[in-house]
C-alpha cells in the first residue's frame, strides 16, 4: 500500500487528517496564549478583587458563595503571587480542563475526530470561554466540575459500571462547593436515571445513592458554616431567587443580548438548535446521554429565560451550561451526518460559520481591550466600567499621608475590594456595613484603627448613607476623585477625614451594619429597599 493511500485510509477512519489536527492544536495554543496575555494585562474586575480577599482568609465558606473560588485564586497566587495572572490562573487551567473533558465526551459518543474538533473549537469561538473565562468567578470553577460530572455519567452509560457514579458524586460535590447553581443540574441527572430503560437497575443500585452521600460530604463545609451562622448564605441566595420585581421586557432583552454577545451571535442559536434536536431525540429514543446533555442545558436556560422577565440575570450565571450544550451540538452535527439527514449539510455549515465568526470576534475583543486605547463603547463598556481604581488608590494614599490617617473605611464591597487589591493590605481597609460578608475574617489590624484617624472613601452617590448617622464618626470632606478609563470619567469618589469612631467588625445580626444590601438594581423588591432605608432612618 502506498503512503498516499495509507494517509487516505487514516483520514477516512478518523474523519480528519494529521495536518488538520495539527492546525487545530496550534490554534488552541494561540488562543490559550491570548487568554494568558489578557489575564496578565487587564485590571481585575471588582468581583475578582473581592474573591481575592477571600483567598487571604481561612474560613469554611462565605456569605455570597461556597469557598472553591477562593481556593482557585490561592492556587494561582501561590505560583505567580498577588498579580492579575496569579489571581486568574485558575480560570485558564479550568478552560483547558473543560476542553479536554468536552473532547473526551464527544469522542466516546461519536468516535469521530471531526466531531471532537468541533466540540473543542466551539468554546474557543465564544467570547466568554475563549477570552473572558480568564477572569475568575465562582462560575469558572463550576464550569469545569459540572463538565467533569457529566463526563463521569457518560462513562456510566458507556461502561455500565456503577463505580463511575462515585466519581460523578465527587465532581458533583465539588461543583456545589463552587456555586449553588450546580443544583440546577439535578433534574438532568434524575432524567438520566429514570427515563431510559435502565431505570430499575440504577434505582436499585447502591452506587447512585452513594454518589449523593459523597457529594453531600464534600459540600459539608458549606453546610457546617451555615449551621453555625443561622443559614446566612442560603437566606442570601433565597432572597435573590424569590424576589418579585415588576415585569420588565428590558431585562428579558438584556438576558438574550448577553447570550448573543457572550456565547456568540451565530453560536448561540446554533447551540440552542443542537440542544433542541438532542432533547427531541433523547426523550424519543430514551437515550440516556442525549437526555443528560440536553436537559442539563434546556431546563436551566428555560428557568433563566423566565426569570429574566422580572430579575436581572448576571452575565456569568448561565455560563455553566453552555459547554454541555456544545457537546450536544457537536454530537448533533455528527448524528445528522451519519444518518444522512437532509439537515446535515446546513447544520454543519452553520456550525462552521459559528466557529469562524466566533473566533474572529474573540480575537477582535482581545485587541480592543489589550492593544487598542479607544473607548468605543464609552461609559457603557463592561470592561472600562470597572477600571481605573489605581487612580483612586494613589490619591487616597496621598491624602492619608496629609492627614495622618492609618486606616480606610468604605460603604460598599466593590470599593473595599479594589482598595485592598491596589494597596495590597499596606493599610487596613474596612467596609463598615454588610458585615455578614466578612464572617470569620481575621483581624485586619485593629491596633491601627482603634482610636486612630481614618479616611472614608465612598462613591459620590453614597456620601449621605444614613448609616453614618448611627455612628459617632466625625467626617471632614477632603477631595473628590474621579475614576476614569481611556479618558472617560466612570465614577466619582468622595474622600474625607474620619475621626471619633471605631467600626464594629462583628455587629449583632439584627443591626443594619450586619445585613447585606437589597439593591433594586440587582432585582430586589422596591419595598424591601424602602423598608431597609426606613429602618436605617428610624435608628
Amino acid at each position: 500500500m502506498t503512503t498516499a493511500s495509507s494517509d487516505r485510509d487514516r483520514r477516512s477512519a478518523s474523519g480528519i487528517s494529521g495536518r488538520q489536527l495539527g492546525g487545530v492544536l496550534l490554534l488552541i495554543v494561540l488562543m490559550t496564549a491570548l487568554r494568558v496575555i489578557y489575564a496578565g494585562t487587564i485590571d481585575l474586575r471588582t468581583d475578582e478583587a473581592y474573591y481575592w480577599t477571600w483567598s487571604k482568609e481561612s474560613v469554611l465558606s462565605f456569605l455570597d458563595h461556597p469557598p472553591m473560588i477562593a481556593w482557585f485564586i490561592r492556587f494561582g497566587t501561590a505560583i505567580f503571587g498577588d498579580t492579575t495572572l496569579g489571581v486568574r490562573l485558575g480560570g485558564i487551567v479550568a478552560m483547558f480542563a473543560t476542553q479536554l473533558l468536552l473532547a473526551d465526551i464527544v469522542r466516546r459518543i461519536t468516535r469521530d475526530w471531526r466531531a471532537v474538533v468541533l466540540a473543542v473549537l466551539l468554546p474557543e469561538a465564544a467570547v466568554y470561554y475563549g477570552l473572558l473565562m480568564a477572569k475568575v468567578a465562582p462560575d469558572t470553577a463550576l464550569i469545569v466540575f459540572a463538565m467533569a460530572m457529566i463526563w463521569s455519567l457518560v462513562r456510566v452509560a458507556e461502561t455500565d459500571d456503577g463505580r463511575w457514579w462515585l466519581l460523578a458524586g465527587a465532581f458533583g460535590g465539588l461543583a456545589l462547593l463552587s456555586k449553588l447553581t450546580a443544583l440546577m443540574l439535578l433534574p438532568a441527572v434524575a432524567a438520566f436515571v429514570v427515563v431510559p430503560d435502565w431505570r430499575r437497575r440504577w434505582l436499585l443500585s447502591p452506587y447512585p445513592w452513594l454518589a449523593i452521600l459523597i457529594a453531600l460530604a464534600l459540600f459539608s463545609p458549606v453546610l457546617i458554616w451555615n449551621a453555625m451562622h443561622d443559614w446566612a448564605s442560603f437566606k442570601f441566595q433565597f432572597v435573590r431567587a424569590t424576589v418579585a420585581p415588576p415585569l420588565s421586557l428590558a431585562r428579558f432583552g438584556e438576558f438574550l443580548g448577553l447570550q448573543f454577545s457572550l456565547v456568540g451571535p451565530v453560536l448561540f442559536p446554533v447551540a440552542l438548535s443542537g440542544v433542541g434536536f438532542t432533547l427531541w431525540r433523547g426523550y424519543r429514543r430514551r437515550d440516556g446521554v442525549a437526555i443528560l446533555l440536553s436537559t442539563a442545558v434546556a431546563l436551566p436556560f428555560g428557568y433563566f429565560l423566565w426569570r429574566s422577565l422580572t430579575l436581572r440575570i448576571g452575565d456569568t450565571w448561565p455560563m455553566f451550561m453552555w459547554p454541555i450544550g456544545f457537546a450536544a451540538t457537536a454530537i448533533n452535527v455528527w448524528w445528522l451526518r451519519v444518518h444522512k439527514s437532509r439537515l446535515a449539510k446546513s447544520t454543519a455549515a452553520w456550525a462552521t460559520a459559528a466557529v469562524v465568526s466566533g473566533i474572529a470576534i474573540v480575537v477582535a475583543t482581545f485587541f480592543y481591550y489589550v492593544v487598542s486605547d479607544k473607548p468605543w463603547l464609552g461609559r457603557l463598556d463592561p470592561g472600562g466600567s470597572e477600571a481605573g481604581y489605581e487612580q483612586v488608590a494613589v490619591r487616597v494614599e496621598a491624602e492619608m499621608k496629609t492627614v495622618g490617617a492609618t486606616w480606610i473605611a468604605t460603604t460598599d464591597y466593590r470599593t473595599y475590594a479594589m482598595l485592598r487589591w491596589e494597596l495590597k493590605d499596606r493599610v487596613p481597609v474596612i467596609e463598615i456595613n454588610e458585615r455578614a460578608r466578612f464572617i470569620g475574617f481575621k483581624d485586619p489590624g485593629m491596633d491601627r484603627i482603634r482610636g486612630r484617624t481614618g479616611l472614608y472613601v465612598v462613591r459620590q452617590s453614597d456620601v449621605n448613607n444614613p448609616l453614618w448617622a448611627l455612628t459617632s464618626a466625625r467626617r471632614e470632606p477632603l477631595a473628590d476623585v474621579v475614576r476614569s478609563w481611556r479618558g472617560i470619567a466612570m465614577e466619582t469618589y468622595a474622600v474625607g477625614k474620619l475621626s471619633g469612631w471605631t467600626p464594629e467588625l462583628s455587629p449583632p445580626p439584627d443591626t443594619p451594619f450586619y445585613r447585606w444590601h437589597l439593591l433594586a438594581d440587582e432585582g430586589a423588591r422596591p419595598s424591601a429597599v424602602r423598608d431597609t432605608n426606613e429602618k436605617f432612618n428610624a435608628r
